[in-house]
């Protein structure tokens, strides 16, 4: 079809938004097999570009500037390098709460520019089990009685059957892909930690191999078990969303964390692994094969020394299949973790699970038509080679508000796609499961500029 085109929108943030409302909404291209002899690009740009479509031929080599050519050998004797997992977002609280503030033929359309094959076709989902900080409150599924060790009286709450859900749902609906879905605590019930509280961090009461260790895996079993009851299964976990982060906000900052959380150092993990919720996933039908759990899930910094800890213990690590980071710490210091958790278990995955701007102790702004932040998330996505997970901005119970790809305004009854939207669908529109990156040598003829080189 056609494409709609942009309403462009200046916010005077160094770039523009594309307006959505019910009378027009800019869609994309289905992506096709490109012919022969000829290189189609896609080009966006701070001037209004956004993923236009320009078709050249392709000969012995392709001209940049003036001066400069470059020509990108394809070394097919070599082995493949890494597989792409998938793109995507999280299906929290606050998401369903914007979404469902828009008329209906909008939740429609923002729900088929995320996921569908005129979006930027999303294939990962990420569902925090419980509430988030992007929740308007703390709950967890059996909050109400004390040392439920059975867990008799675990529910599913109404933000799962009227935000959660409903969404996910339509986004397999509209998916031409297998969605893949990762779920994550924040926290354990209150009753099962040292500190009674879902927030301000805290342990699991005990030791692994303790009752409450192996209530909270029984826990997290009822989660998997009563989203399969809704026709979602889910595709991988992790035990715990940042377990490092309690204790950087006491001994660093000085302070207490501000959300629900629950801290596990990576020794209480393994043990957990082995004795409690290894032999508990495998024993409900949810072994590494079905259900693939992930450790760590917490910032690049610290996933070195849980790729030693863990995949070190032979039967923590046969319960193992990757390793999840977040990217609040991203530096070049510590780039070079990838390679060393890689190197530590090649058979397992490496998939950035969480990456939001404008986090805690940032510009806690909206910044529409953001230039700079299409330039991160593409620089962050080429540097470490993976995958990119985005939220959805606002509301937050700690007044945690991140800026995200979609910015929906009910009021104006309207939705504006930012710049990182599209900088985004350059990678998860191209790059679909199972696509691997290929052993290649770069020729340049003439000056070599940085910009060159990152993105070749």
């Amino acid at each position: 079809h056609s494409r709609l085109p942009c309403v462009h929108r200046d916010y005077g943030n160094g770039g523009t938004v594309c307006v959505c409302d019910e009378s027009h909404c800019d869609d994309l291209e289905a992506i096709h097999r490109t012919d022969k002899q000829v290189v189609t690009v896609y080009e966006s740009s701070r001037s209004g570009h956004r993923l236009d479509k320009s078709v050249l031929n392709f000969g012995q080599k392709f001209i940049t500037k003036a001066n400069k050519s470059v020509t990108i050998n394809v070394d097919k004797t070599k082995p493949l390098y890494q597989a792409i997992i998938g793109f995507g977002g999280a299906f929290t609280d606050a998401a369903g709460i914007n979404i469902k503030s828009l008329p209906q033929i909008l939740q429609k359309r923002l729900i088929e520019d995320y996921f569908g094959e005129t979006g930027i076709e999303y294939t990962l989902g990420r569902i925090p089990i419980g509430s988030s900080d992007f929740s308007t409150h703390a709950y967890s599924y059996d909050d109400n009685y004390k040392n439920d060790f059975q867990l008799n009286h675990f529910n599913l709450t109404e933000e799962d059957f009227d935000l959660k859900i409903p969404l996910i749902k339509e986004a397999k609906k509209v998916s031409k892909h297998n969605l893949r879905l990762i779920a994550s605590p924040w926290s354990a019930p209150a009753w099962m930690k040292t500190n009674s509280e879902l927030n301000h961090g805290g342990f699991l009461i005990g030791q692994p191999g303790g009752k409450y260790y192996k209530a909270f895996a029984n826990y997290l079993v009822k989660f998997l078990n009563a989203y399969k009851a809704q026709g979602i299964p889910v595709w991988g976990i992790t035990i715990e969303n940042e377990p490092e982060m309690p204790m950087f906000f006491d001994n660093i900052l000085g302070i207490k964390h501000p959300f629900n959380s629950m801290t596990f150092t990576p020794e209480l993990y393994r043990d957990f692994l082995k004795l409690d919720f290894g032999p508990i996933m495998s024993a409900a039908g949810y072994g590494p094969n079905v259900t693939r759990v992930m450790i760590c899930d917490d910032n690049r910094p610290y996933i070195s020394q849980w790729a030693q800890v863990i995949y070190g213990d032979i039967e923590a690590a046969q319960y193992v299949y990757g390793m999840a980071f977040h990217w609040y710490m991203n530096s070049e210091s510590n780039v070079g973790n990838l390679d060393i958790v890689h190197n530590q278990d090649p058979s397992k995955f490496i998939l950035s699970t969480e990456a939001c701007e404008m986090w805690l102790g940032m510009d806690h702004h909206v910044h529409l038509g953001s230039w700079k932040l299409f330039e991160k998330y593409a620089t962050d996505i080429i540097t470490v080679a993976h995958y990119a997970f985005t939220y959805l901005g606002g509301p937050n119970w700690v007044n945690n508000f991140v800026d995200a790809p979609i910015i929906v305004n009910a009021t104006a009854r309207e939705y504006y796609k930012q710049p990182s939207f599209y900088s985004i669908a350059h990678f998860s529109k191209f790059l679909p499961p199972g696509a691997q990156r290929l052993n290649h040598t770069l020729a340049v003829d003439g000056p070599t500029d940085a910009d060159t080189l990152l993105t070749t």
